[in-house]
């Protein structure tokens, strides 16, 4: 898979773990993200690949930063808000330099298998290679207006390779054979989402609170084409 110059782009061997789970939007949550670790057993044949948006919104993002830094084997493609701490738009007085070196080493893609794993989502009418870094960031809808107006890429793509993705807020989890869409709101009052590689599962936990609210009119309902 070819990708702009501009983007980093990190390629994992997955088949050398036991157990692969791809996980939701954690928006420092830290006490949610903790019990579903707690649920799926980190260990040294598990791979956690995060879809971004790690940081903001909840009370400890410093907290979630750690927590996955100090897994055996975890990494996470930039979301749209660690990229808003990146350009300066937004600042956590309580990140650390190791948690800022820890954000720009995010990639902006990563791939395993026959897999893409981006923040936002992919534009199937184009080629991979002519994504911006925006794009990869804050993909959502095929309209115009590039906000909550139906149809969205990932309910209409119609090909591989699957695309696991974050960034759009999502009252269930979604899955087809071409997408994986894994933010369940949990910030919001929604679960914390994993989807588990090898048994083709949806792993989820409550949050203990609601950190912020969030209209109606922007959590998707998904549907499949």
């Amino acid at each position: 898979m070819e990708f702009a110059p501009d983007i980093t782009h990190r390629r994992i061997d997955a088949s050398a773990y036991e157990r692969v789970f791809v996980v939701g939007d954690v928006h420092g949550c830290r006490e949610t993200l903790d019990r579903l670790l707690d649920r799926l057993g980190p260990d040294e044949e598990t791979l956690f690949v995060f879809v971004g948006d790690l940081v903001r919104k909840g009370p400890d993002s410093a907290g979630v930063l750690d927590r996955v830094r100090s897994l055996p084997n975890a990494v996470s493609v930039l979301g749209n808000n660690e990229a808003k701490i990146l350009r300066g738009d937004k600042n956590l007085s309580e990140l650390t330099s190791a948690d800022h070196d820890h954000i720009e080493s995010m990639p902006e893609a990563i791939t395993f298998g026959n897999s893409l794993v981006v923040h936002g989502g992919v534009d199937h009418r184009k080629p991979v290679v002519e994504h911006t870094r925006e794009d990869l960031l804050t993909m959502r809808s095929l309209a115009d207006d590039g906000g909550y107006t139906r149809p969205f890429w990932f309910e209409t793509r119609p090909d591989g390779p699957r695309v696991f993705f974050g960034h759009t807020v999502l009252d269930e989890p979604f899955a087809t054979e071409t997408a994986v869409g894994l933010d369940t709101g949990c910030v919001y009052g929604g679960q914390l989402t994993a989807y588990d590689l090898r048994n083709d599962r949806f792993v989820a936990v409550e949050p203990e609170v609601t950190h912020q609210s969030r209209s109606a009119d922007s959590i998707v309902d998904p549907s499949p084409r």
